[in-house]
């Protein structure tokens, strides 16, 4: 296999995860408007949570109420669950990402 067809491969399977992750944020977002008002008005306001003029501050807050776990004290059992998958799906992505920019380490300085 070419090192480009490794890069490729490597790029779209990064991408499609992303996606995914993305989305499932989205879901999440919805969920805890039902599920947990109080945060998600802290989280959310408006649509712009996902545009370059969203307040990174509210998503850093998401980003550490999911990285720390807060949500396992939930009442609800499907909120815990779309946590659970919005950070592994997180933690996947970026892993890819390295994936990606060490291949492209390789590809470009080794020769592969």
């Amino acid at each position: 296999m070419s090192g480009d067809a490794l890069i490729i491969a490597i790029f779209f399977v990064t991408l499609a995860n992303i996606l995914r992750y993305v989305s499932s944020l989205r879901v999440l977002l919805v969920m805890m408007r039902e599920a947990n008002p109080l945060l998600y008005q802290q989280m959310t306001r408006g649509n712009n949570f996902f545009s370059s003029q969203g307040d990174i501050s509210r998503q850093k807050r998401l980003y550490h109420y999911i990285r720390s776990q807060e949500y396992l004290h939930h009442h609800d059992t499907a909120f815990i669950a779309k946590c659970n998958k919005v950070r592994h799906l997180f933690i996947l992505s970026t892993a890819l990402v390295l994936a990606l920019v060490v291949s492209l380490f390789f590809v470009a300085f080794a020769g592969l």
